[in-house]
C-alpha cells in the first residue's frame, strides 16, 4: 500500500544572513529576512510497509500529467505487481487522463467513453468508480472529505518540513531540488538501517 499526495509551493527562500548559533544562556537566532529564487512541487508516493518515499517527483508544476508520469515511475518499480494507493479527494486524483494512465498500465481493453458526454470518463463519480475497482491491479482509495491528514505521506511531509525546509536556506529551484531528494535517499537509509534522523543536519 502506497500514500500518495503533492507538497506544492515548495519555496527556494535564501536566508540574507547567516544564523546566530547558540551560546551559553542564548538561544540560536534564525534571520527572518530572505531572497526568493523560485518555487517547487513535489510528488511523493510513501510506502507504508517500509516507511519509504519511493519515486519522488519534483517540478515547477503539479497537473495531472505529472500525477499520471509520477504513478507509471512508481509502478514501473515493480510492473506486474498489486498497486494501492491512498490519495485524497484532489480532483487531480480523479482525472481522464489517470483513468487512461490506469487502463493502460493495467493492460484494460474496456471502452472509456468521452469526457462529459459517456462512459467511464463522464464525470467524477464515474471515474471514481473505475479507479477504486477492487478488480484492477491498480487502484485508489480516496480518505473522507476534510481527512486528508489521515494519509500516511502527510506525516511524512511534516518530517521533510521540520528537518529540511523550515530553517533551510537555498540560493536556487534546483539546489532546493538537490536537497530534497538528498534528504528523501538519507531518509529511506536510515529507516532500511534503522536508524532516527537524530543528529543530522540538513
Amino acid at each position: 500500500m502506497v500514500s500518495v499526495d503533492e507538497k506544492t509551493c515548495i519555496q527556494a527562500l535564501e536566508r540574507i544572513h547567516p544564523d546566530h548559533a547558540m551560546s551559553k544562556g542564548k538561544l540560536e537566532l534564525h534571520e527572518f529576512e530572505y531572497a526568493r529564487h523560485g518555487m517547487q512541487a513535489l510528488i511523493a508516493s510513501f510506502e507504508v510497509t517500509t516507511d519509504k518515499v519511493i519515486s519522488p517527483t519534483l517540478g515547477e508544476t503539479r497537473t495531472e500529467k505529472d500525477f499520471g508520469a509520477h504513478i507509471r515511475a512508481t509502478v514501473s518499480i515493480d510492473p506486474d505487481a498489486e498497486w494501492i494507493y491512498v490519495a485524497d479527494q484532489l480532483n487531480t486524483y480523479k482525472s481522464t487522463s489517470l483513468v487512461e494512465c490506469v487502463a493502460e498500465l493495467c493492460g484494460l481493453a474496456t471502452e472509456l467513453g468521452e469526457k462529459g458526454r459517456s462512459g467511464i470518463l463522464q464525470n467524477m463519480a464515474t471515474r471514481t468508480e473505475f479507479l477504486q475497482n477492487t478488480e484492477h491491479r491498480i487502484r485508489f482509495v480516496y480518505t473522507p472529505k476534510h481527512c486528508s491528514w489521515l494519509n500516511q505521506v502527510e506525516i511524512w511531509f511534516g518530517i521533510l518540513r521540520r528537518r529540511l525546509l523550515k530553517r533551510g536556506s537555498f540560493t536556487s529551484a534546483e539546489i532546493l531540488s538537490q536537497r530534497i531528494l538528498a534528504f528523501i535517499e538519507f531518509f529511506s537509509e536510515s529507516r532500511s538501517a534503522g536508524l532516527t534522523l537524530a543528529g543530522r543536519c540538513w
